[in-house]
């Protein structure tokens, strides 16, 4: 069975820098989209960002342009997620996910797996 492992939320004053890395293990298909999802409370889940693992593109939600990064490790089929600037609205559970079937990077139907979640709370 595929596991997803979030890890790097914590807390954090705005302003900060957080760094969220997911470690997939027990693959049955090439991760060809990983990305990233959070949910705050009475919030609907959203994308945060995306990358396609063998043409390195990279997607991110408006919020986060220029203040979040997404990378990752194909030798460790690991993801990261660098966040700077962190500000109080990005507090959340945030989900590593990954799939191999593209239905747009936000769609949940590209995403086969889902990780249990790290939270990040960012405080004003």
């Amino acid at each position: 069975q595929v596991r997803l492992v979030e890890s790097g939320g914590g807390s954090v004053q705005a302003g900060g820098s957080l760094s969220l890395s997911c470690t997939a293990s027990k693959l049955t298909y090439y991760p060809e989209y990983m990305g990233w999802f959070r949910k705050a409370p009475e919030k609907e889940r959203e994308g945060v960002a995306a990358i396609s693992s063998t043409g390195g593109n990279t997607y991110y939600a408006d919020s986060v342009k220029g203040r979040f990064t997404i990378s990752q490790d194909n030798t460790k089929n690991t993801l990261y997620l660098q966040m700077n600037r962190l500000n109080p609205e990005d507090t959340a559970m945030y989900f590593c996910a990954t799939g191999f079937r593209f239905n747009g990077w936000t769609h949940p139907t590209t995403y086969n797996d889902w990780g249990q979640g790290t939270q990040v709370t960012v405080s004003s």
